[in-house]
């Protein structure tokens, strides 16, 4: 063996040898030190014919930290050549080239140690066998090899104009995060030894020997081992059976010769045994040479026993009946109720417990809307419920109610003059004055309208608007959406596409206050945020959360919800309560307590497969920071529903997110829990919403007291709601829901951070950033899969919006999500610009689609690695998620491109329609879907992996009319969307 392994390690050393004497001569550039590293003109000159291309690099970087480290691009049109990235809480250097043969940016992952830990490393990438017909990537991490990846498809060759190609690296941004890049060598052809020497690292010539002698004796070894402990595991086990056969033989033994002593005594009774009968009443008996001397036939149907003894079962409880209080057990089977009224079925009686668990009463709901002539007056909204059916408002295009009729309202066809702007749609108000808004692709007042290329409601130029609307001024930001609007230095350019936003002279990219002039730069803690512009400059807090909106961030504000109860004192230390109302007296105020009516000051232990989580439902902290102390209470909801896990049944019958016990209306859908009058019963079943005597479907003003239901115009609508029909003090034509005083204007400023994945370690979790009011978030960092969701829940609803991708080096999920009920249960549109499969592929292999789509998320497993694998899987994943709708183009987004979507969901009937926007042009249509799985909820948007992303120009309006495009669908919907 030794002979052997010396004529090993000798052909290798001798191969070494051999490889290191013909050594092709190497061409390399000083990226960091070149004086003109964007041109470099003599260095490509040699670039065309070489076979292999290194970038060697020098770094230290702070934990979970990276960035893009080197790219070489197209100085025309920006197009990636090559990218080296480091993305460090994965632990992957990425390399990213763009191929003119399939138009598309192609990625490469190289795992690698951790690298991100303040210490200096070394790394060497090779793209090599560039004249073959793949390529090959190694990653080469402190001189050794890391990973490496075959089957790599060739890059696009670099242009023959040197002046075509641009050099970027990325020294400022790693400076940034407290890191640097020592040094930074692009070089041409040669070898791995000599890119290493370039950043002093020097590979060992007898790693091969050694490599080999090391493997070759620990694989001897592992299979001794193994082998030895089978032999003992086998020895045991023969033992065992051994003593088990001696056990048994005895047992047999004792067992024959019971057997013999019984045959030998015998019974020799010559009475029969069946007089009188011993059996129960109506069972045959017969005589039996066996203990007891009889034997009785089986039991009457409908009972159990051994014939001896008998009793009745009761069918009830195996529930044959469609209400459990409607069977009727009887001796010997049962019967069932007839169905409650509005249903309709076949009368159901039977014998036996196993006929009661093969059939069952079906009791099946009456459509009146349908199967009653005149259920409600012509041109008005008919809904049907199980049992029952209700009359509601009249029809869009109508006006009046169910005691005078609905008749047909004037529209802007039959408008003497249309004062809307060509690019406009027409629309008629509740009190019937026309309304114009400009169409997808054009902003203005709605009478004039004009191009609007980033889709944020602004036009690329002024407007002569005689109103002088705000939405006639010239976007300052023509490329960029920006609906609020914002300018820092009153400079005429927007926050977002200004490079120095604060005008003190610092570029953004390297300003701490980048909203603050602050030239000294000067910052007194270890966040990111200047004194200038840190509501907490001597503390840490790199969220700057600020829940009262005082100026001074949470961290350091003794009382963080401004209700004047200091943080160590209130109840509620987050949520404004100065009264303290806790009325389960569990120490949690009403105002934040998940569960107000129900003390859970315990522990739990909650199990979700082969996880583990340890949850308090009530804990409270006192914590101090020097002079600063800060009360903290925590209560526990796993599926992130508003609904502490003590008191959350997750029974919910109408499927609206509301279990039943506090669902104002648990048999309708009505995921807004809307009560006008306050009485404990919501809007959508109550037959008086106003509660002033005039049922609703004759209620002119349905939601204000008007028991006189004065109408001087005699328009249907009362006098009293004719502008502001909820009397919320927003008029109609302004009110993003005119029938519903608790909303008024789009605002998502208070919003609901989801974690989809939090346990994973492989990015950070999403950060957010709210601007115009509530109207756009911004989201910067590369990060999990996570949820903005604001706290507004909605029944049916139109949900609009521009998302817009500032970036040109990423490539992955952006989206939105409606109806969300709770972590696990939401819609989710989402859409990524490349296909790509998921770098863990644990706990299975997920394969993203570059195609705009529409998922019902319906996840058994809650968030999580599965819920994570299968948001980013485009297709169906059981138990997870399943995709209602996807766009057949299979095309991704565009970087620095303005969409627009347009959403209608009527949870009702189970209608959803999603429209996209390039401009003016409408790139994709999901046409109708039907799905009634999820029953209404709350709205929010959706990142995964992608950084920079901007949803602006949100808008929802609360709607709950059936588009003139259900009605093909309809009957489908009344057949099989099921609560």
């Amino acid at each position: 063996m030794k002979m052997k392994m010396r004529k090993i390690t000798f052909v290798l050393s001798t191969i070494l040898l051999c490889a290191a004497a013909q050594l092709p001569e190497q061409q390399a550039m000083d990226v960091l030190s070149a004086q003109d590293s964007k041109r470099a003109d003599q260095f490509w000159g040699g670039a065309g014919a070489t076979a292999d291309v290194f970038v060697a690099a020098a770094v230290r970087l702070p934990p979970k930290t990276g960035g893009v480290l080197l790219g070489v691009y197209g100085k025309r049109d920006n197009r990636k050549y090559l990218e080296v990235a480091v993305t460090a809480k994965i632990n992957k250097v990425s390399l990213r080239f763009w191929r003119s043969s399939d138009g598309r940016v192609h990625t490469v992952n190289l795992a690698n140690g951790n690298v991100s830990d303040g210490r200096r490393h070394s790394l060497v990438i090779r793209l090599g066998d560039l004249q073959r017909e793949s390529a090959r990537a190694e990653l080469y991490v402190d001189c050794r090899l890391a990973d490496a990846a075959d089957g790599v498809p060739l890059p696009q060759p670099l242009p023959r104009e040197a002046d075509a190609v641009e050099i970027r690296h990325g020294q400022k941004g790693y400076a940034r995060v407290q890191g640097a890049v020592e040094s930074l060598w692009l070089a041409l052809g040669g070898s791995v030894a000599q890119a290493g020497a370039l950043v002093d690292c020097p590979f060992q010539r007898d790693s091969a020997h050694n490599l080999a002698s090391g493997d070759l004796h620990a694989v001897l070894a592992d299979h001794a081992k193994a082998l030895i402990g089978q032999m003992l595991l086998f020895n045991q086990m023969l033992g065992e059976l051994r003593q088990d056969v001696k056990e048994q033989v005895k047992e047999m033994s004792l067992l024959r010769n019971t057997i013999l002593e019984c045959q030998v005594c015998g019974f020799h009774d010559p009475r029969s045994r069946c007089s009188p009968n011993p059996c129960h009443p109506g069972v045959a008996c017969a005589d039996s040479p066996h203990f007891p001397g009889f034997a009785c036939g089986p039991c009457p149907p409908g009972t159990v026993g051994n014939g001896t003894r008998c009793h009745d079962v009761d069918e009830c409880e195996a529930q044959p009946c469609f209400r459990p209080s409607a069977c009727v057990n009887t001796d010997g089977g049962f019967r069932c109720d007839p169905c409650p009224p509005g249903l309709r079925g076949a009368p159901l009686a039977g014998t036996g417990l196993r006929y009661a668990k093969t059939h069952k009463q079906e009791c099946v709901d009456i459509d009146e809307c349908v199967e009653l002539a005149n259920a409600c007056v012509q041109n008005s909204v008919c809904t049907n419920t199980v049992g029952s059916f209700q009359c509601g408002a009249c029809n869009a295009g109508y006006l009046g109610n169910q005691t005078v009729g609905c008749f047909p309202r004037s529209s802007c066809a039959t408008l003497t003059f249309n004062p809307c702007d060509t690019q406009a749609d027409c629309e008629i108000e509740r009190n019937g004055v026309p309304s114009c808004t400009c169409k997808v692709g054009w902003a203005g007042n709605g009478n004039t309208c004009s191009v609007d290329t980033d889709l944020d409601g602004y036009p690329d130029r002024s407007l002569p608007c005689l109103d002088n609307n705000k939405h006639c001024r010239q976007d300052n930001c023509v490329l960029t959406p920006n609906s609020g609007q914002e300018d820092a230095d009153n400079d005429g350019i927007g926050d977002q596409c200004d490079d120095d936003a604060d005008g003190d002279g610092i570029k953004n990219v390297e300003d701490n206050c980048r909203l603050v002039p602050n030239k000294d730069q000067q910052n007194s803690d270890s966040d990111s945020f200047g004194d200038a512009c840190d509501n907490c400059p001597n503390l840490s807090n790199g969220e700057q959360t600020d829940t009262d909106g005082n100026t001074r961030g949470d961290a350091c504000d003794l009382d963080i919800d401004g209700d004047g109860i200091p943080n160590v004192l209130d109840n509620c230390p987050k949520v404004p309560n100065p009264m303290q109302t806790d009325r389960d007296h569990d120490g949690v105020g009403d105002a934040c307590d998940s569960c107000p009516e129900l003390s859970n000051p315990t522990q739990v232990h909650a199990h979700a497969h082969t996880r583990t989580y340890t949850h308090l439902f009530y804990c409270i902290v006192l914590c101090c920071f020097g002079h600063h102390c800060h009360l903290f209470v925590f209560q526990t909801d796993i599926d992130n529903d508003l609904v502490g896990d003590i008191c959350d049944t997750n029974h919910d019958t109408d499927g609206d997110g509301h279990q039943d016990n506090r669902d104002n209306c648990p048999d309708i859908p009505n995921s807004s829990q809307l009560d006008s009058d306050n009485d404990g019963l919501g809007d959508d079943c109550d037959p008086d919403d106003d509660n002033d005597g005039v049922p609703d479907h004759r209620d002119n003003c349905r939601l204000i007291v008007n028991p006189h239901q004065q109408d001087s115009d005699l328009n249907g609508v009362g006098d009293v709601c004719e502008l502001d029909f909820d009397n919320d003090a927003v008029w109609d034509a302004l009110d993003a829901c005119p029938e519903s005083a608790e909303v008024t204007l789009t605002d998502f400023r208070a919003y609901q951070t989801v974690v989809l994945d939090p346990e994973g370690d492989a990015q950070i979790d999403p950060t957010w950033v709210v601007l115009n009011q509530g109207m756009e978030i911004v989201q910067t960092m590369n990060s999990d899969p996570g949820l903005a969701v604001g706290y507004t829940s909605f029944n049916g609803v139109d949900f609009e919006g521009t998302f817009h991708i500032n970036t040109v080096t990423d490539d992955d999920y952006a989206g939105f999500v409606f109806s969300y009920q709770d972590s696990s249960s939401f819609y989710a549109v989402m859409w990524k610009q490349t296909q790509q499969i998921y770098w863990q592929t644990r706990p299975f292999s997920a394969i993203a689609s570059p195609a705009f789509h529409l998922k019902a998320v319906k996840s058994s497993t809650g968030p999580g690695e599965y819920l994570r694998n299968a948001l980013w899987h485009t297709g169906d994943t059981g138990g997870e998620a399943t995709l209602l709708w996807k766009d057949p183009r299979n095309i991704g987004w565009k970087d620095k491109t303005s969409y627009r979507w347009q959403l209608s969901h009527r949870p009702q009937a189970g209608y959803i329609r999603v429209r996209l926007f390039e401009g003016s042009d409408m790139v994709a249509d999901s046409g109708v879907v039907i799905d009634g799985t999820l029953r209404g909820g709350r709205l929010g948007v959706l990142c995964f992996s992608q950084e920079n992303i901007i949803w602006s120009n949100l808008r929802y309006r609360c709607n709950d009319t059936l588009p003139e495009d259900f009605h093909t669908h309809g009957q489908h919907v009344m057949m099989h969307v099921q609560v």
